[in-house]
């Protein structure tokens, strides 16, 4: 008699795709709070006396505690430890803190405050940090934006914490499944709430004729983000039961001597690198982006910032698509490298090609690289995600995702560093307003694409030679 396969509640296609609405809404509204002061800066400015620096060192603080503090590590340990349930709580709550925390600190309650009073006189520096040019505060930075800081930096925590969480939770829930796809869709949900924000705060702030408008509205939706956690709970821990013990978290525990698997794997940091080496030369290109298409390309500023604008919504559209068909038809490594070699040709374009501002063909050819780059955005991390699971033990998942995710951060903070720099090297004694050469800043981008090609070819290879199985297909 041939033995009956045992049904359990992820094979319900309804079911583990709720869990994943479940999942990307509570993320979709988390990345919608990340930028929200960003389009109203001016009105930070002018409403609350902040200039560019206190606004940049506010913005700046959300990596703080991940980077320097090591939040990231143990946040890693927390979701190996105790698993997804109790880290999308906990996730849910210090988001919803942190993101109160800030409003209260943009609020007319604060001004003229015992707190305001305090923060002013007594938070100016973090030792050692402050001699290391990272601190979160500085002497003269206004209190609204120290406090906002910290409210950030909280947020900073709950929302990574969030980000491994819900990596974690999907491969749970598509093992075996349409796990590329899965993430695609959650991947795509969030850059959407970054186009979003940029079109929805300005307009809440104008409509309640306040800053907070747009602070306390998106802090609500943090609010149903905790309920859809919550909402989760029950889901998983059905799957739990079904699942009989067998992927139960409990039924190996995790053990700090674990962390060796992560950090002593050589596979682990090929992806590591070519993780940082890849979103260094997209994120932080999106912040000079549109400078650079202005003096390259001749774009007037604003219509460069709405051209470049629609470069994470054709990353939305395409990444889900391409995680479909690596579901079916597999060839992860491949895909990987195909992207860096996308991502090179865009960066070179823009350090090589001689642009003619106001030209047709100049035009095209600007639009033509950064649809190449969107193309690039999409098949990289809706490839790498997914092989994770396929690398590392099941046990230190959620610790290897976030290593990577806090060696991202890394490259994150400082290649904006590093770019401003090279900017300044280059360009000084330019006047204000005058074209500046952009010249080797994208080679800079471009190097980043090439070192992270090279990784993709060694992956393949090592994928090659131990069978992990990145080139087959998600869906058995």
């Amino acid at each position: 008699m041939t033995e009956q396969i045992k049904k359990t509640l992820r094979d319900s296609a309804a079911a583990r795709w709720t869990a994943l609405l479940l999942l990307s809404l509570a993320m979709f509204c988390s990345y919608i709070f990340v930028d929200i002061l960003s389009p109203i800066k001016d009105l930070m400015l002018t409403q609350r006396g902040w200039d560019s620096t206190a606004f940049g060192t506010m913005q700046s603080s959300e990596t703080f505690l991940n980077v320097f503090v090591f939040f990231l590590i143990f946040a890693g340990i927390i979701l190996d430890k105790m698993g997804v349930r109790f880290t999308a709580l906990l996730s849910g709550a210090v988001m919803l803190t942190g993101a109160l925390i800030k409003y209260y600190a943009i609020s007319e309650s604060f001004i003229g405050s015992g707190l305001e009073t305090w923060f002013t006189e007594n938070l100016n520096y973090v030792p050692l940090f402050e001699q290391l040019g990272v601190s979160p505060f500085y002497e003269g930075m206004p209190a609204s934006a120290k406090l906002a800081a910290i409210g950030f930096m909280l947020f900073g925590c709950g929302t990574e914490m969030a980000g491994i969480m819900v990596s974690r939770g999907i491969v749970k829930w598509f093992k075996g499944k349409e796990m590329a796809l899965a993430m695609g869709i959650e991947m795509a949900l969030a850059r959407f709430g970054v186009f979003a924000i940029f079109r929805l705060s300005p307009w809440l702030s104008e409509k309640f004729e306040t800053i907070q408008a747009p602070v306390i509205f998106v802090a609500l939706l943090l609010c149903i983000g905790l309920m859809l956690y919550v909402v989760y709970w029950f889901m998983d821990k059905a799957l739990d039961k079904d699942l009989e013990g067998e992927e139960e978290e409990a039924e190996e525990p995790f053990k700090f001597s674990d962390l060796g698997k992560v950090f002593g794997s050589g596979v682990f940091w090929v992806v590591a690198i070519l993780c940082v080496l890849y979103y260094s030369a997209i994120f932080p290109f999106q912040k000079f982006a549109t400078e650079m298409l202005h003096y390259k390309v001749g774009f007037e500023t604003k219509d460069a910032a709405d051209y470049f604008s629609y470069f994470p919504i054709g990353a939305m559209i395409i990444t889900p698509l391409l995680g479909f068909y690596l579901d079916r038809r597999g060839k992860g490594a491949t895909m990987l490298i195909l992207g860096s070699i996308l991502m090179i040709i865009c960066h070179l374009t823009f350090a090589l090609y001689p642009f003619v501002p106001g030209s047709t063909s100049s035009t095209v050819i600007a639009m033509s690289a950064i649809v190449v780059l969107g193309v690039s955005f999409s098949l990289v991390p809706a490839t790498l995600w997914p092989s994770v699971p396929k690398l590392i033990d099941n046990k230190v998942l959620g610790s290897a995702y976030s290593a990577i995710f806090w060696i991202q951060n890394v490259g994150l903070m400082s290649v904006p560093i590093v770019i401003g720099s090279i900017l300044d090297s280059v360009n000084k004694g330019v006047p204000e307003g005058q074209p500046k050469d952009y010249t080797l800043a994208m080679l800079v981008f471009a190097s980043f694409g090439v070192i992270a090609l090279l990784m993709s070819l060694l992956l393949k290879a090592i994928d090659k030679k131990k069978q992990y199985g990145l080139e087959l297909p998600n869906v058995k």
